[in-house]
């Protein structure tokens, strides 16, 4: 079973003037693109630097997402760490704050993916858990072939190597949602559930009309897309608060 199916966003964590993480901005942020079609949202991801958060900057994030969205959207926490551990910890930080599902890429060249998996679910007993293939944080990923032997609901796929993104599809009976916006006007026809993207951050109607097969759409979001790769979560609050007023500014990359 898919946690959802369609677009969701990456959310990026909005941070105040001074660089501290803003919960209740953040919050709003994400109940303005759940009013514009996302139809999930996660919160505390690579996008949103978690790395960057403390446990209880995690907590209050999450918390105040999923207060600020309707039901039927799910919050999916990033909980991804360099050991199972430290995982299990997150998730169930992140279960008691509310989320509905949880994304973890694993250790780099995690020798035991099964035996990951199994301890952060067995964290949080009943919530989904999704692997995370982001091969530039954790190295080399979630290899295809080991998808099927994971206890997970599905996975996404943050490569953006479309061949990768086929055999999954092809080859793995688990719900795959895409992670580069490259890819959209590919992932959606070609059959994936969903998408969790960064630049929907900014383009969220643009990313679900290229996730429905228009190429007109994909071709739109190039600029958007190529920014984000090359900058990263800075970008797109800048980007934020450059277009949304309601946004507060961030003090400048470094």
């Amino acid at each position: 079973m898919s946690i959802f199916t369609g677009v969701g966003v990456a959310l990026v964590t909005v941070r105040d003037g001074r660089d501290v993480p803003d919960a209740a901005a953040t919050a709003a942020h994400a109940a303005r693109l759940a009013a514009r079609g996302m139809r999930a949202v996660l919160a505390c991801g690579t996008t949103g630097e978690a790395g960057k958060l403390s446990d209880a900057e995690r907590a209050e994030v999450v918390t105040a997402v999923r207060e600020a969205i309707p039901r039927e959207i799910p919050v999916i926490a990033g909980t991804g760490a360099t050991s199972a551990a430290r995982a299990a910890e997150l998730t169930a930080a992140a279960a008691e704050a509310g989320a509905n599902a949880v994304l973890a890429w694993p250790p780099p060249d995690c020798a035991d993916l099964a035996g990951y998996y199994a301890a952060v679910g067995a964290a949080a007993p009943g919530l989904p858990v999704l692997a995370y293939h982001v091969p530039w944080v954790s190295s080399p990923g979630v290899p295809v072939g080991a998808l099927a032997g994971l206890p997970v609901a599905g996975v996404k796929d943050s490569s953006g190597d479309p061949d990768r993104l086929l055999a999954e599809v092809v080859r793995y009976s688990g719900a795959t949602y895409v992670g580069s916006s490259a890819l959209l006007a590919l992932a959606g026809p070609l059959g994936c559930a969903g998408a969790i993207l960064a630049v929907a951050n900014v383009e969220p109607e643009l990313c679900s009309a290229a996730f429905a097969g228009s190429a007109k759409a994909q071709r739109e979001l190039t600029d958007i897309h190529l920014a984000a790769r090359a900058g990263g979560p800075p970008v797109l609050r800048q980007m934020l608060a450059a277009s949304d007023a309601t946004a507060p500014a961030t003090s400048p990359a470094v």
